[in-house]
């Protein structure tokens, strides 16, 4: 057997004895994790739940996660002579062989030290390794080993730090825009910072182009920070690779100045987002009913012809087709009370924004689409929804489109659409009905995919929960929440410890189908320092930005 407490090399590079080792292998089994001993040597007040560590086998270097800590002794009989606080000596005789710290370590990777593969290569664990196995913290080295490093010619974006390190750690957006993917947190614990890393590593790296319902105002021009000041937003940090529309053009303290107007047209209203607003608008199912029967009748015009419809239309149409007057003219007055309370619906418009935003997410750019003071639920959904429906039929047909004729067509440039409140748009009732709970089952077939932010996950269905492919999670108390996290996710036990004793600012919990193992992160900061990593080298004014996207607008 090598020696590996002086052949660094063979390591891994994990650095010395006395730097870098924690304890070794005691125990354990391939289903319940493994037990260390902790070395004499080394402090266990540094240790942390969540550290990512190597266990140094003879064949396999393994890498883990801590996920329990535990003092043990090797007789009970020392537990009734407790040495006193100040008898320094006696306690140093007695640690580490009368009384020792244990931890509970899970192995999620492998890397064959006799075969050493590609990053994309690293197996999950299948096997362990044996007794005394040598484990170490985690160097700079491992970590750029399964995570990646940054760098101009690749997709690994820097996010942050390991738990209690200061090495960086990347995701691969490459993989992350291929599915849908996460970020959940109670209230308070920076969702939205978090998301905003994240689109800004996917627009400086191209990985996609994004479509962001900005609910809360924070993704367009400038946000707020933790201390409510002003921060910028992904406008001001990528210049010409941003579109800024609003739906509340009137409101000048929370919309960019020279954000575009978008109005949403009656034609573009369909049956699919009443049933989604059936809760929120008090429709009943006659309702509904009596909905399609009219849009049967009127086709694209029947919402407007709904509206406007005199009580002489109504009876007519209901002794023609045997529908209920009361509940038509029921239906009507809620339909009008939305028209009244939702600004951006028009019964005509003077140009189709949605096919506006379709052309500049189509050409590689991204849009924000910011609500103003409209960031009621109510108006919020309608617009997601209606929008969201529009551009999927779109990419769907270009799609189709590529896989009949490739050599005719190009394959739509990926698109990740930015959703807050998804409970509401994705929870058992209402998500067969919404565009985004087609787009959630589909994966990536269309190349849409949704970044999911979130503080309520148990109110999101099951079955999405499983399509999900990486998930941000920061802390959560609520026992529901926790446990839907984990939906479809393999050794989410042990994880759940990790996630209720995550700090509440700045530590998430990252795992799924970008990120080769589980990992505690400490993020970067969302500050000047952020800002002049990420920011285009091409500088605009704002008028050159204006000037674009007329330009960009008259090639419609």
């Amino acid at each position: 057997m090598k020696d590996y407490k002086t052949d660094s090399s063979e390591r891994g590079n994990v650095g010395t004895l006395a730097q870098s080792l924690v304890g070794q292998v005691v125990s354990g089994s391939f289903t319940k994790g493994l037990l260390l001993k902790l070395d004499n040597s080394y402090d266990i007040e540094k240790l942390r739940i969540g550290k990512f560590v190597v266990i140094q086998g003879e064949r396999n270097k393994f890498f883990s996660m801590v996920t329990d800590i535990e003092l043990q002794s090797s007789n009970a009989k020392f537990l009734n002579h407790i040495p006193s606080p100040n008898d320094s000596f006696i306690k140093e005789v007695l640690k580490g062989t009368s009384v020792y710290g244990l931890v509970h370590l899970t192995p999620f990777l492998m890397v064959d030290l006799t075969n050493k593969k590609s990053l994309e290569d690293v197996p999950k664990v299948k096997t362990i390794p044996p007794h005394f196995s040598s484990v170490y913290e985690a160097t700079e080295n491992d970590i750029e080993e399964i995570f990646g490093k940054d760098e101009k010619n690749n997709k690994n974006f820097h996010i942050g730090y390991p738990a209690e390190m200061d090495i960086p750690l990347c995701i691969n957006l490459e993989k992350f825009v291929e599915r849908s993917n996460a970020v959940f947190g109670k209230s308070g614990t920076g969702k939205s910072f978090l998301s905003r890393i994240l689109l800004s590593g996917i627009l400086k790296k191209d990985a996609a182009s994004v479509l962001i319902f900005d609910m809360h105002n924070e993704y367009g021009w400038q946000g707020t920070d933790e201390k409510q000041a002003s921060s910028k937003g992904l406008k001001q940090l990528f210049n010409d690779k941003i579109e800024v529309f609003t739906l509340d053009p009137d409101n000048k303290s929370y919309t960019f100045k020279d954000a575009q107007t978008l109005e949403i047209a009656f034609s573009q209203i369909d049956i699919e987002d009443l049933e989604l607003l059936q809760s929120e608008l008090g429709l009943s199912e006659a309702m509904i009913d009596h909905a399609r029967m009219i849009q049967r009748e009127y086709e694209r015009d029947w919402f407007n012809k709904l509206c406007n419809m005199t009580v002489g239309h109504i009876e007519e149409f209901c002794a023609q087709y045997g529908a209920n007057q009361g509940s038509i003219l029921a239906l009507q007055r809620k339909l009008n009370t939305l028209v009244d309370s939702v600004k951006y619906l028009k019964s005509v418009t003077s140009f189709d924004g949605i096919k506006k935003i379709l052309s500049f997410l189509t050409s590689g750019r991204s849009v924000v689409l910011q609500f103003g003071r409209l960031s009621n639920l109510k108006s919020y959904m309608l617009a997601a929804n209606i929008i969201t429906r529009h551009i999927h039929a779109a990419y769907v047909d270009m799609t189709e489109k590529y896989l009949l004729a490739p050599d005719k067509y190009q394959p739509p440039k990926r698109l990740v659409i930015t959703i807050e409140e998804a409970h509401k748009f994705l929870s058992p009732q209402v998500a067969r009905f919404s565009t985004f709970g087609i787009i959630a089952r589909e994966l990536r077939k269309y190349n849409v995919t949704l970044l999911i932010v979130d503080q309520r996950p148990s109110g999101i269905d099951n079955e999405i929960m499983s399509q999900i492919g990486t998930r941000a999670t920061l802390l959560l108390n609520d026992e529901n929440d926790i446990n839907a996290v984990f939906v479809g996710e393999s050794g989410g036990q042990e994880l759940k410890a990790i996630l209720s004793q995550l700090n509440p600012k700045q530590e998430v919990l990252m795992f799924g189908y970008a990120m080769p193992m589980p990992i505690v992160v400490r993020t970067r900061r969302y500050d000047s320092e952020f800002y002049k990593s990420v920011s285009s080298e091409e500088k605009l004014t704002k008028e050159e930005i204006i000037k674009r996207g007329e330009l960009a607008a008259a090639e419609l």
